[in-house]
């Protein structure tokens, strides 16, 4: 163990190494449910040769290797299930190149939301990136990673449907590029017309390679941007709301929440309808647009339009919503964890049932939230509940209450977003068995000693 640690802190630095009680303290959970598990050691590097040579250590040692970005995931994606090294990449965290033109910007994999965008906006103003609700510490790389879905969901799909490149570090050492960028200079293709390859990578939360460079696209970032909100005490015509929404190709995201406080908000779906113009008539043309496709629910008294009162919108309208972390201390106990599927959007009934059954089988606050991936291809439903840490009991109900939602999302048909372990498992039972054989095969052939994240996508 001594050598090992000589061994690590050689290779990044004395101040960029411990295996203090510390920071294994740290390191060892995450803001969700799971239980603490302390790593062995912890590395902070700067290069990616730092990276390869922590990885061939970690692979000749046969020590457990867990890759992490700002651990924000709530589900223990980051927790060293089996001890190990803990690799936090938040030294990496270069802006390396931005091609105005073909609209995509190439940052390490440490690169945090926040600072893509805030340089976004001094240096390359008509342009934007798709920002998840998470805090801005959260990183690129980790949101690609788990299928994340942010501010352009609705129109482009999952952020990792927005990337055009990746660097990876294998379990080996060796670096390996995916996309165009392994025999051109320019990252425009994720895979097109090759094979993609990135799947091999993405979803696997860090169990098959660290990712040390991503490509992402950019998007036009229009001069002006409104939310118009409308309301519906009929959970069962959301979903062809969301249709009539989404067919006129007008609307940059739609969020819908249901949630008991405010009691403004109680019995009532919101759908967050937002808009993008660079001109006022622009604008306008869109909102006039989304009002006539929800027109026939106005006529029939079954929804309509709620006016969005000035001191609102800023927080309506802002990215990331700071209101989406808040929610986590309505106990006052710092705690918050979602759970829930990529499921049908006309899942959306049965999903909002759910979610207030189990809020008073368990005695827990909740907030239902969903966001339409595509043009209502599917949508990612959250089911968040909110606890006091100090509170065993209450966190216990939680857990029970996420299991249950673990055991509905399958039954509907979903699959799940950012799984735990547990969820990994319950997914793995119920997946396609040449599937999973696939899914074997990769996993040993990348990772043959079994140290990339041990105790995430096992396949047995």
């Amino acid at each position: 163990m001594d050598d090992i640690a000589h061994s690590l802190a050689m290779i990044v630095g004395e101040a960029y190494f411990s295996n203090q009680p510390e920071e294994a303290y740290f390191y060892a959970r995450d803001p969700g449910l799971m239980p603490p598990h302390k790593p062995d050691y912890v590395v902070v590097p700067k290069s990616v040769e730092e990276i390869q040579e922590i990885a061939r250590l970690a692979s000749r040692e046969k020590i457990p290797l867990v890759p992490m970005g700002a651990g924000l995931a709530l589900t223990g994606l980051t927790i060293p299930l089996k001890g190990g090294i803990v690799m936090d990449m938040k030294r990496m965290n270069r802006i390396l190149k931005v091609n105005e033109k073909a609209r995509h910007v190439i940052v390490e994999g440490g690169t945090s939301q926040g600072l893509l965008k805030a340089y976004l906006e001094k240096n390359y103003p008509r342009l934007r990136h798709s920002m998840p609700d998470s805090p801005a510490t959260a990183t690129i790389a980790a949101n690609v990673m788990i299928h994340g879905q942010g501010r352009l969901t609705q129109q482009y799909g999952f952020n990792s449907d927005m990337i055009s490149g990746l660097e990876v570090v294998l379990a080996s050492g060796e670096v390996c590029k995916i996309g165009s960028c392994s025999m051109s200079p320019d990252w425009f293709s994720k895979g097109a017309p090759m094979p993609d390859l990135t799947g091999l990578f993405l979803g696997w939360f860090g169990a098959t390679g660290i990712i040390t460079k991503v490509a992402v696209k950019l998007y036009p970032k229009k001069k002006m941007r409104d939310v118009e909100i409308f309301i519906t005490d009929r959970e069962d015509l959301v979903p062809d709301m969301v249709y009539e929404l989404t067919h006129t190709e007008m609307v940059e995201d739609i969020n819908i929440f249901a949630q008991p406080k405010p009691m403004i908000f109680k019995d009532n779906h919101h759908i967050a309808i937002f808009i993008t113009g660079d001109t006022d008539e622009e604008l306008e043309f869109k909102r006039k647009m989304t009002w006539y496709s929800l027109d026939r629910f106005i006529k029939s008294k079954d929804g309509g339009f709620m006016g969005v009162p000035p001191v609102m919108k800023p927080t309506l309208l802002e990215m990331p919503q700071r209101s989406v972390s808040r929610f986590a201390d309505v106990k006052k106990g710092g705690g918050f964890e979602y759970s829930g599927p990529i499921i049908m959007v006309e899942k959306y009934p049965e999903c909002a049932h759910k979610i207030v059954e189990l809020a008073e089988k368990y005695d827990l606050g909740y907030s239902g939230m969903a966001r339409i991936i595509g043009r209502s291809h599917a949508m990612m439903y959250g089911f968040a509940f909110t606890f006091n840490r100090a509170d065993p009991d209450m966190m216990d109900r939680t857990r029970k209450a996420l299991h249950e939602v673990s055991e509905f999302a399958l039954e509907a048909g979903g699959v799940f977003w950012k799984a735990t372990v547990d969820e990994q498992k319950m997914a793995m039972e119920k997946m396609d068995p040449n599937t999973l054989g696939i899914m074997k095969m990769i996993k040993e052939n990348l990772d043959p000693n079994g140290i990339m994240n041990p105790g995430n996508w096992e396949v047995i």
